[in-house]
């Protein structure tokens, strides 16, 4: 007999290696049909093992899914690109303001701009968005105030939240982006329980949690998916296994338990599909007909984003200490605005000189109102606010106590 002995998962390759991704299964594109709506845990087991996708290796949208993206039309992907690009230009500004010590902390979604941008771009006014830290894109992608975004980060007088968050945990109610938590996890509960709540109101307003591919491995994840599947509320549950929680690989979230991420979803008789996250016409595909599924009633439904983190995963990290320099660009499912700024320009609709000017222009922009932002108060030049402001936005009304503290306080 053998001794007992335990099992260590390990990233395909460390700092000094070549990158290493021959183990991924990744299928050709257009195998997988679209399933009709009311689709149920049992039919979705080849959807949660294997992987939808659209456009090919030749950059051409191919099968069942290209079909039901072409319904969309051309506009929905020309916004794409520019909603990408956007939060891309976003990105690399306010990471150089936090090198440059004018923030505290930033947070990229580098190489994960299409999976927010696109689910965005098919909800409606009224469904709300439970995200953890790498969702910006869902506020960009939806015309969110710069000036507010930005404001939230240096933590000056144009935040929203007054400096009461810290930089990257956005809150915009109005835009249905529910109040970040630094407890990973605890917003897969809160979605389930507000489309629960949303459901007894009689309206069909949906619900969408996110979620990494290390918090899988969190209690609230399972709680999450048990209620789900109990009382088949209208929320889509998304992971965005993005194959890193910050220096640990994601097999550790997993291990050999199931062959995907969405495939445990299926344990708790929940329906779940697998999604080139890099795809956009893939991602807009899929995320249309989640939302349609959920507001005609059918229930729960996860679905696991696969992608890749190609930056840092905050401003503290340093990643070519846990893996190949080179790692992201080796990754075998590309970079998702290139890949749909290839289709656009091979379908006639773009080209390399009007991509070259618009990220121009959007650089230009941003940039201006980042100037404007920043004169209101960065770590470098701080502007404090009114030091009222920590007595305020607590309680509806104010307790004696802190009345007493403010009036000793000299205002």
């Amino acid at each position: 007999m053998s001794p007992a002995k335990l099992t260590y998962m390990q990233p395909p390759a460390r700092p000094g290696d070549s990158p290493d991704f021959s183990l991924l299964d990744i299928p050709a594109a257009g195998l997988l049909d679209v399933p009709p709506l009311d689709v149920d845990a049992q039919g979705t087991r080849d959807f949660a093992n294997g992987l939808i996708r659209v456009l090919d290796d030749d950059g051409q949208p191919v099968g069942p899914w290209a079909e039901y993206a072409a319904q969309l039309g051309d506009d929905i992907l020309m916004t794409g690109l520019h909603d990408m690009s956007m939060m891309r230009t976003i990105d690399a500004r306010l990471l150089n303001a936090q090198r440059q010590g004018k923030t505290s902390f930033y947070l990229q979604c580098t190489g994960e701009e299409a999976i927010g941008c696109a689910f965005q771009r098919q909800l409606s006014q009224g469904d709300m968005n439970f995200p953890t830290y790498r969702q910006q894109s869902l506020l960009v992608a939806q015309d969110y105030p710069l000036e507010k975004l930005f404001g939230q980060i240096y933590s000056n007088a144009l935040d929203p939240m007054e400096g009461r968050q810290l930089p990257i945990m956005h809150s915009a109610r109005d835009h249905g982006f529910f109040s970040i938590s630094g407890n990973l996890g605890t917003q897969f509960v809160q979605a389930v329980g507000w489309a629960m709540a949303n459901a007894l109101s009689g309206n069909d307003q949906i619900a969408a949690g996110w979620i990494g591919d290390g918090a899988t491995a969190s209690n609230d994840f399972h709680s999450a998916l048990l209620s789900a599947a109990t009382y088949r509320p209208p929320v889509i549950l998304n992971i965005v296994n993005n194959q890193w929680a910050i220096s640990t690989y994601t097999g550790a979230s997993g291990g050999a338990a199931s062959k995907t991420l969405a495939a445990r979803a299926r344990g708790y008789g929940l329906p779940a599909l697998r999604v080139d996250g890099n795809d956009y016409l893939a991602v807009a595909a899929v995320s249309h007909w989640a939302v349609k599924r959920a507001r005609a009633g059918h229930g729960p439904i996860v679905i696991e984003w696969f992608t890749y983190r190609a930056a840092a995963h905050s401003a503290s990290d340093d990643p070519s200490g846990y893996r190949p320099k080179d790692e992201a660009a080796a990754w075998p499912l590309g970079d998702p605005i290139t890949r749909l700024k290839d289709h656009l320009i091979a379908q006639g609709l773009w080209s390399d000189e009007r991509h070259t000017q618009m990220k121009a222009e959007m650089l230009d922009h941003v940039t201006k109102i980042q100037r404007t932002v920043e004169a209101a108060g960065t770590m470098t030049s701080p502007k404090p606010m009114s030091r009222t402001a920590m007595f305020e936005g607590v309680y509806a009304d104010m307790p004696w106590h802190l009345r007493e503290q403010r009036q000793k306080a000299g205002f």
